[in-house]
C-alpha cells in the first residue's frame, strides 16, 4: 500500500493509475453522476483505502477508497459528518477500513 500526505496526492496519483471515476454514496449504492451508475454493494470491490485526519479541524477528516468494477474512487467523510447508508454498504466499507 503507498503512504500519500495529502488527499490531493492520493487522488492525483489513483487517477493516473485509472481509477477515474468520482463516486458519491448514497443509502444503497454508490453513485457515479458522470457516467450515470448505480453500484450496490455485491458489485463492486475495494481494492486500496486510504484514510486522512484533519490536523486541525475534524471536519477534514476523509477516507479515500480505490474501487473495482467501473474502475474509480470514493472519498468519503467519516465522523459527524457521516451518511446514513445501508446496512449492506456500510459492512462493505467497514470491512476496508478498520
Amino acid at each position: 500500500m503507498r503512504v500519500y500526505d495529502t488527499i490531493t496526492d492520493a487522488l492525483t496519483d489513483l487517477d493516473s493509475r485509472g481509477y477515474n471515476l468520482d463516486f458519491n454514496l448514497t443509502a444503497e449504492s454508490l453513485a457515479c453522476k458522470s457516467v450515470n451508475l448505480l453500484l450496490k454493494p455485491e458489485e463492486f470491490e475495494i481494492e486500496e483505502v486510504y484514510r486522512f485526519e484533519g490536523m486541525t479541524d475534524p471536519a477534514d477528516s476523509a477516507v479515500v477508497y480505490a474501487i473495482s468494477s467501473n474502475v474509480g474512487i470514493l472519498v468519503d467523510g467519516y465522523g459527524v459528518y457521516a451518511e446514513n447508508i445501508s446496512p449492506e454498504l456500510l459492512n462493505k466499507l467497514k470491512i476496508y477500513n478498520e
